[in-house]
């Protein structure tokens, strides 16, 4: 009789463990993904204008997220922290630093639609890497 109560609520606390190891998954591809686009787009001067090259190496990181958006972008700042439009004479008393970000996004849907559970959730993640000069 015991065993019979006990089942349905440990196959909860199995899907329940799932779906957030799953959901863990996808937050970390994501993250790489991320990872990846900067990584590319920080080598050098030419390659941070490149926004579809990061693109292209952040989807590539993460070939099994195939609803992944992937969002490239680059900006500068001068070293004492004031704006910078990226030419190369606003900076007159300190040097530019360039930077280069990607945001990716992908929506989540759970394998089981529990009640009061959103059926899709869309995560996110970003990174932002200086520019090697």
């Amino acid at each position: 009789m015991e065993l019979a109560f006990s089942i349905p609520l440990l196959i909860v606390l199995l899907l329940v463990v799932v779906e957030a190891g799953r959901i863990c998954l996808v937050a970390v591809a994501l993250s790489g993904a991320a990872r990846a686009g900067v990584q590319y787009g920080a080598q050098n001067l030419t390659t941070v204008s490149d926004i579809a090259g990061m693109q292209n190496a952040a989807k590539a990181d993460a070939p099994n997220l195939a609803a992944m958006v992937a969002t490239g972008s680059y900006y500068c700042q001068c070293s004492d922290g004031s704006a910078s439009t990226c030419l190369s004479t606003d900076c007159s008393s300190t040097h530019r630093l360039m930077y280069v970000k990607v945001a990716t996004s992908a929506t989540y849907s759970p394998i089981v639609n529990w009640p009061g559970v959103p059926t899709t959730t869309t995560l996110t993640s970003q990174a932002i890497m200086r520019v090697s000069q």
